[in-house]
């Protein structure tokens, strides 16, 4: 949505869109907020997800869900959530799950629990059959390095399988996986992913304002980030255009 015109500003995918997508972290907003998200960041949100396992425990949880499927945009239970099913063997009460509050999207992780890898690609593939699986590559654990190799092997195997974008693992704080402890980008891991996965298919986690910048400039606008904070809709369209200090001479 524009309100008027200004030269030099990018030409965004439109919704729905496979590039270009804004991932949002939903940590337990309620229902009211859910609203306010809707009418204030609407046209810049593609998809939401419920972080953690934070479904279990949000109060109206199938009212909010009505929010935002009312106004058009897909959510999903976080990675976690699945894991917390799949580390008590019990998968299929996952799957019965989705099928209780009808949820068109799901995500299989492995961030917080050691799952080989054929057994991860077997989730996807029997969620894929029904719904729109969405992956995750990387620990959550800081210290845990991933050789770059087995990022884009894993990767690659998990969009086989049939997932429908593969996230790269930076938690919510983003210093973990494809970001150093200080927050800054891992470059070299970041050039070998794009250097053999499709760009179009992964989401960056990219909570912090920095990392925001960093991919826009070296991806352009239409990049595909993940697990911005509900407040930061507006700010990190704006950042995409080139309307901020950050991107500013961007597109000039």
């Amino acid at each position: 949505m524009i309100n008027f015109e200004l030269s030099n500003v990018p030409q965004r995918a439109v919704k729905p869109r496979q590039t270009g997508i804004t991932m949002v972290m939903d940590k337990g907003l309620s229902v009211r907020q859910a609203e306010d998200l809707i009418e204030s960041g609407l046209a810049y949100i593609d998809i939401i997800k419920l972080g953690f396992g934070s479904a279990l425990i949000t109060p109206n949880l199938q009212q909010k869900l009505d929010v935002y499927r009312n106004a058009g945009v897909p959510v999903y239970f976080g990675g976690t959530m699945a894991e917390s099913f799949i580390v008590r063997k019990k998968f299929d009460d996952y799957i019965r799950l989705l099928e209780k509050y009808k949820m068109t999207h799901a995500e299989i992780s492995d961030g917080s629990i050691t799952i080989p890898h054929d057994e991860k690609c077997e989730y996807i593939r029997r969620l894929a059959k029904q719904i729109t699986v969405i992956s995750e590559v990387g620990s959550k654990e800081e210290g845990i390095i991933i050789h770059p190799s087995v990022w884009t092997s894993m990767m690659l195997k998990e969009l086989e399988a049939g997932v429908w974008k593969v996230i790269a693992e930076a938690r919510e704080s983003g210093t973990v996986g494809i970001y150093r402890p200080n927050g800054k980008a891992h470059v070299m891991l970041i050039n070998i992913i794009t250097n053999k996965v499709p760009a179009e298919k992964i989401i960056w986690e990219a909570p912090q304002k920095s990392q925001q910048a960093y991919f826009i400039k070296h991806m352009g606008a239409d990049v595909n980030l993940g697990n911005i904070a509900p407040n930061e809709i507006i700010a990190l369209e704006s950042l995409r255009l080139g309307l901020r200090s950050d991107t500013f001479f961007q597109y000039l």
